[in-house]
């Protein structure tokens, strides 16, 4: 809300002139949600509701839950430890209660006691500025990922290659999709953003183990295995004359090539 509307924060128990003033934005306090008077509490929703929190209720608001949803793979987790505290929250992900303490960062204890130690954040403030940049990056996070995804469903191809295949059982070949994103005018800032999640998300790219895009530093492309696909090593065609970089860990390479037949057998031959 500070950063789409530059507010002052209050902090303060609501009263039920601030609860019927849809100019006053009521946000984890006054016991009601309903959005249409902006008031944002779910602290009087039942113990066996689906975990929202606060910033569930905001995003809804502003309609970007569900992608936050798709995009943000902390908000989950933050909804339960928010709704459901610690304890329940580390049974639900399946790990012990002490590992969430361990995971603690400083710079959340400081910004929420400096949060928690005064009345009023103001314009201007360090921390006031610092929540606008959270809001700001949040905001731009989810709905830049929306339109690059967008960008990627309409620009990229799938390509199945046949390689060798690793499972006995299966006559020597195998078929494999590589998700290709070819060089486009304007070429987008970070070439390769949103290409692992649009992988995840589009059936058309779901089982892609490895992808191709243009290499922002140069005129060719840079390959790379998916979610670190254990059968890609690109070191096995770092001394072609074509590929300038091969990461020693085999994740990655940077190649001039540009033609797609070139990069297809770049490909096919890093596989192992």
């Amino acid at each position: 809300m500070i950063a789409k509307y530059g507010l002052v924060v209050e902090r303060r128990e609501p009263v039920e002139e601030d609860l019927l003033d849809e100019e006053v934005i009521v946000i984890d306090v006054g016991g009601e949600h309903t959005s249409e008077r902006m008031n944002f509490d779910h602290h009087q929703f039942s113990r066996d509701a689906v975990p929202e929190c606060a910033l569930s209720l905001v995003l809804k608001y502003f309609g970007l839950y569900e992608d936050a949803r798709l995009f943000c793979d902390w908000l989950e987790p933050a909804e339960w430890f928010d709704t459901r505290g610690p304890n329940k929250t580390a049974t639900w992900l399946g790990v012990e209660r002490e590992l969430l303490a361990k995971l603690n960062s400083p710079i959340d204890v400081t910004l929420l006691r400096r949060f928690a130690a005064k009345e009023n954040h103001r314009p201007s403030e360090p921390l006031w500025e610092v929540m606008k940049m959270i809001g700001e990056d949040l905001l731009e996070y989810i709905m830049g990922t929306r339109k690059r995804l967008e960008y990627i469903a309409v620009h990229a191809k799938v390509w199945e290659l046949e390689v060798d295949s690793q499972a006995a059982e299966k006559a020597g070949r195998e078929m494999i999709k590589v998700l290709f994103m070819p060089r486009t005018e304007p070429l987008p800032e970070d070439a390769s953003a949103g290409l692992l999640r649009y992988i995840d998300e589009a059936d058309s790219a779901a089982g892609a183990v490895a992808m191709v895009y243009p290499d922002r530093r140069g005129s060719g492309y840079g390959i790379q295995r998916v979610h670190d696909f254990p059968r890609f090593d690109f070191t096995r065609v770092g001394g072609e004359e074509d590929v300038h970089f091969a990461h020693a860990a085999g994740f990655l390479a940077k190649t001039s090539a540009t033609s797609e037949s070139r990069l297809r057998e770049l490909i096919v031959g890093a596989w192992q």
